[in-house]
């Protein structure tokens, strides 16, 4: 079974719980002839729709071929997944591959979105765009990060969550980096002994934005009551499903282009009841492979946990360090992870 590198070793060893504690339109003139006040009418009404609609529909049929081809002649009949609708409008998926840094900006060992400072690491991303985009020229690369907004620590503070919800000021911090490059971002929620329902309605001033989505964490989902990190944690399909559903309502509410929700995994107890999850259009889900390790053992856990339990788009991290761990002591390559059946369409470096 794949471990991963847990944020508690981060927050141990960098003393962070203690340091987190411390811590338009123009006026039209009016005219007075019937031609004037009918074209007055048309433009209030192109500026009504726009408000209410302001993305391009989705294209169905490219959207499907864009799917079949993902699917990268899989011969279980499991892809492309059958039923699923077509999205809302604004959608990034499959229309671009999503390539995004993880981390945390209070350590610099939670992921490659610490370590270095923000033009530092924007030069990394951008090399592994470009390596993205030659593998794949028929596919765009949306570059973004993907900030931990909920931390799983040690200490179980003073409700005894074991959970810290980062401040306002670091997600601000998070956002401003992302559009250094028009990158996206995703805020990953580690509920620890708390529940996606009482953390996830906090970031919803952050999810209202249109270049803001999802990631939630089952290893950290710890309905046992244990500690994180001392069992691996998990969520239901009840769980995901009711997330896709809040993010469903922002994206209809204040007309948001559809969101994404990304769901990391590298076990089968991470996710119960994964035919139970409900694809809808405002919501594009991703089962990532979250685990570390020698490729063939990732590919392994790929095939087992992502590819046989189909929801609707798959996702692989990278680990800078614990992939190297062990023989072949290297990072798989874009052209390595374009071969699988399905093609990863999110991409996370750690």
């Amino acid at each position: 079974m794949l471990s991963k590198n847990t944020l508690l070793t981060s927050i141990f060893s960098l003393g962070l719980v203690s340091i987190l504690a411390s811590c338009d339109g123009a006026n039209s003139k009016t005219g007075k002839s019937s031609a004037s006040t009918a074209d007055s009418a048309k433009t209030n009404t192109v500026t009504e729709e726009k408000a209410v609609n302001p993305y391009q529909p989705i294209d169905s049929a490219k959207y499907f071929a864009l799917h079949k081809e993902l699917a990268n002649g899989d011969t279980t009949g499991l892809w492309p997944v059958k039923n699923q609708p077509v999205p809302s409008p604004g959608a990034i998926l499959p229309f671009k591959r999503v390539v995004v840094y993880y981390g945390n900006l209070y350590s610099k060992r939670m992921g490659a979105l610490g370590e270095y400072a923000p033009k530092e690491m924007w030069r990394r991303l951008n090399a592994e765009v470009k390596r993205w985009e030659k593998a794949d020229p028929k596919t765009p690369v949306q570059a973004g990060v993907h900030y931990i907004a909920v931390v799983a620590q040690g200490d179980g503070g003073k409700d005894g969550k074991y959970r810290f919800r980062m401040p306002d000021k670091q997600i601000d911090s998070a956002l401003k980096i992302a559009k250094m490059h028009d990158g996206i971002v995703f805020l990953d929620i580690q509920v620890s002994l708390s529940t996606i329902q009482q953390e996830l309605p906090l970031l919803e001033k952050y999810l209202k934005l249109p270049h803001v989505h999802l990631g939630i964490d089952p290893e950290f989902s710890m309905k046992t009551g244990h500690k994180p990190g001392s069992k691996i944690g998990t969520y239901d399909a009840e769980d995901i499903n009711y997330c896709s559903n809040y993010l469903a309502k922002l994206v209809k509410e204040h007309h948001l282009p559809a969101k994404m929700l990304v769901i990391h995994r590298f076990t089968k107890g991470m996710v119960t009841n994964y035919k139970n999850i409900k694809l809808r259009p405002e919501v594009q889900i991703v089962m990532h492979m979250d685990g570390w390790g020698e490729p063939e053992l990732k590919k392994g856990t790929y095939r087992h946990w992502i590819r046989e339990q189909p929801v609707q788009f798959t996702g692989f991290k990278l680990f800078y360090k614990n992939d190297l761990k062990k023989a072949p002591n290297r990072l798989m390559t874009p052209e390595e992870l374009l071969k699988l059946s399905p093609k990863p369409i999110y991409i996370q470096y750690q």
